[in-house]
């Protein structure tokens, strides 16, 4: 085979795997077909998981078949607006939260939007150690691949060696709707979902998302794309990952790192991101630091230690000893104080937290099994 008829044969499965993979997404940018009616029922399936207790949510089931024929209708016809949001502020650790929440009929259409179109066509252009809102990705994903960052840089520079952590200020107040649609436009072809997607992006005012929507998840988590694959593909960051608004860079030279600092500042002023200069610092790795509510250490053996933030056992001590006397009073039931108790015990299970577990166990049953018969407290401690 000459020079030229391999040419010939590499550009042939260039453009054999560029039809493979516009054949492959060709559904998500097709309006008709994203927002089918089978679409549509399926996600309403989903939106009612966990809340069909609520009076909305009831109203819309009873109804259900001829809410999603009714919303299918307004869709292909170009007449369906969002009604607007439910808005209320919620306090979470000392910080206030506007809350921006949908009716469920909107709920059904971000859904049927973000699973069949948004996630598809955008998850192809996110970098693997962005962690955030995609299937079989989370928080166990993020401090798993923090952990293999950690032991691949023991491997070649041993213990020694720093990380840059940054976090962004307001990061979904301030995302810029700029930025978000000239990547929507440069992934997607169909006029009628770019101008559905914006319609929902325009709700939210001239800058910022609310939290509470779905698409507001997924947006957010693209607005820093571009600033993902900068560091991975230009500052050459092998130890580099984002969780949502936090992330971390690994590198043996502190003097990179601070050069790095300086040239994610440039592309943060440029996509509108605000980086929170209190939480944003270099910190040497053997004395280790905190990432997503987690203290993270590397010992001189190369072993990577996960220890439970400190607040958070505090903040739970609290929270037993207030559900207890509610308890007491009748207010709740002990099946949602165990249920309470178990959401803790399984977050805190991820961490080398043996002791704390116990001690948290111990506080649980003297609270809770001083009132109980002989079976709730059997009940108890087979939960502890």
């Amino acid at each position: 085979m000459t020079s030229e008829e391999r040419r010939e044969a590499r550009y042939r499965r260039r453009v054999t795997m560029r039809q493979k993979k516009k054949e492959r997404y060709a559904s998500a940018d097709s309006f008709d077909r994203v927002f089918s009616y089978t679409n549509l029922y399926q996600s309403y399936r989903c939106c009612r998981r966990g809340v069909a207790w609520k009076a909305s949510v009831q109203k819309y089931v009873a109804n259900a078949p001829l809410n999603v024929l009714r919303t299918y209708t307004q869709l292909h016809s170009g007449k369906y607006k969002s009604p607007g949001f439910f808005e209320f502020d919620l306090y979470e650790r000392g910080k206030a939260r506007h809350i921006r929440s949908t009716i469920i009929g909107e709920r059904v259409v971000q859904r049927c939007l973000c699973d069949n179109a948004l996630v598809p066509m955008m998850e192809r252009t996110l970098i693997y150690d962005n962690g955030a809102s995609m299937k079989n990705k989370g928080y166990d994903f993020a401090l798993n691949r923090l952990t293999l960052h950690l032991r691949e840089h023991f491997h070649k520079h041993g213990n020694e060696g720093y990380v840059l952590l940054f976090d962004f200020s307001k990061f979904f107040d301030n995302v810029d709707h700029g930025v978000i649609k000239a990547q929507l436009r440069r992934e997607f072809t169909d006029q009628r979902l770019l101008g559905l997607t914006e319609h929902f992006i325009d709700m939210f005012g001239p800058v910022g998302l609310g939290l509470g929507s779905q698409i507001s998840q997924v947006l957010a988590l693209v607005s820093a794309n571009r600033l993902d694959h900068y560091i991975k593909e230009m500052l050459r960051i092998r130890g580099y990952g984002r969780y949502m608004d936090d992330g971390y860079l690994i590198h043996p030279s502190k003097q990179y790192l601070q050069e790095c600092l300086v040239k994610i500042r440039a592309v943060c002023n440029e996509l509108g991101i605000v980086l929170n200069e209190k939480k944003t610092q270099i910190v040497k790795i053997s004395r280790g630091f905190c990432w997503l509510k987690a203290r993270i250490y590397l010992t001189p053996t190369g072993k990577v230690v996960k220890k439970i933030y400190k607040r958070s056992v505090t903040v739970m001590r609290r929270k037993l000893k207030k559900l207890a006397v509610k308890f007491s009073q009748g207010r709740m039931t002990f099946e949602d104080v165990r249920a309470t108790w178990q959401s803790w015990k399984s977050y805190a299970e991820r961490f080398h937290a043996w002791r704390t577990i116990q001690s948290m166990g111990k506080l649980y049953n003297s609270l809770f099994i001083s009132n109980m018969n002989e079976e709730g407290y059997n009940g108890i401690l087979q939960s502890v």
